[in-house]
């Protein structure tokens, strides 16, 4: 009898023991739940508050704002502009086709200076720095990117630039003696045969020009109807597309360059130049960004490809260049 209780006993001990590490193992699962919650809530806190659109938020951007930084710009980028003081136009810039996260905080001065103009067009100026005044903060262009190479009033060639393969234009296609580069006279030669199959006809008036031809046609002009005419007409020498080899004036017969637009060559080439490598290198209602009055006669031989997007974009080869091509 006294055997059986102890085992009796014993049993209970033993039952509340179990009890005891039973609810022990709960305790610490539970308390372990806890901790690993506890770990990962701080995890997303941290997480949160080092998110970037917790921290445009916090820097005063809206909802629609953050969308478009987050979604257009890179990282360092961002970074950068939670260094800067909040401004909402910088939503309308980022949104901006051509937009530019370097030219942000010029882009909003120069617009504020102005701000008749749309936000569009002072992105385009600030892009290829014609928000400075002509002939400003002029740079040597760099020379090694052959038909891709930017000469105007902000970079210019060397003195003694002259392209390497100047051929002699025959007399069947230009008028007096000029010369250009062979690969932009062969590719003039296919577009003035396909011209000629609809009854049409090119003829060139001026090509390749050095330093001190430009030069003399710069003084010429300026002496005559002064500096800012000649400005808006002809290039500074060093300045000239004429000296890269790669540009022509086109014209045709019976005409000249002031009524050259309204001939059928010039519908002709609008259509079709940028198929062998031309465009239009001064379009119209361009000339503030170009530097010059409007030229339906001046072709620049870019490259089939590169002709062809700019043709495709409608934008001029200034703002090609600093979008697609500048270092």
């Amino acid at each position: 009898m006294e055997n059986r209780r102890m085992g009796q006993a014993g049993g209970t001990v033993y039952y509340h023991k179990k009890r005891k590490l039973k609810k022990g193992v709960i305790y610490a699962i539970i308390a372990l739940i806890i901790v690993i919650a506890a770990i990962f809530g701080g995890i997303r806190y941290y997480n949160l508050i080092n998110s970037y659109p917790y921290k445009l938020e916090k820097a005063g951007y809206n909802d629609k704002e953050i969308t478009t930084i987050t979604k257009k710009l890179k990282e360092n980028e961002i970074d950068q502009l939670l260094e800067m003081k909040y401004n909402k136009l910088y939503d309308d810039f980022i949104n901006e086709k051509y937009f530019m996260f370097k030219h942000l905080k010029t882009y909003v001065d120069y617009y504020t200076e102005d701000s008749d103009q749309t936000i569009t067009h002072a992105v385009a100026m600030v892009n290829v720095g014609a928000n400075k005044d002509h002939y400003t903060d002029v740079k040597q262009t760099d020379t090694s990117k052959d038909e891709l190479i930017l000469v105007n009033k902000y970079n210019q060639l060397p003195k003694d630039y002259a392209p390497e393969d100047l051929t002699d234009i025959s007399v069947q296609y230009c008028y007096g003696d000029n010369e250009v580069s062979n690969e932009v006279y062969q590719k003039y030669i296919s577009m003035y045969n396909a011209a000629k199959e609809e009854d049409l006809y090119l003829i060139i008036t001026s090509a390749f020009r050095d330093y001190e031809f430009q030069d003399q046609l710069w003084n010429q002009y300026a002496k005559s109807q002064g500096e800012e005419w000649a400005d808006s007409v002809a290039a500074r020498a060093g300045h000239s597309e004429h000296q890269t080899g790669l540009t022509l004036d086109i014209v045709t017969y019976n005409s000249n360059m002031n009524d050259f637009e309204n001939t059928d060559e010039f519908k002709w080439l609008q259509k079709h130049a940028h198929e062998y490598g031309f465009i239009m290198r001064y379009p119209k209602d361009k000339e503030d960004i170009t530097g010059y009055d409007y030229e339906s006669w001046h072709y620049r031989y870019v490259g089939v490809e590169t002709a062809t997007k700019i043709h495709e974009l409608g934008i001029t080869y200034d703002e090609y260049y600093a979008y697609y091509l500048a270092d």
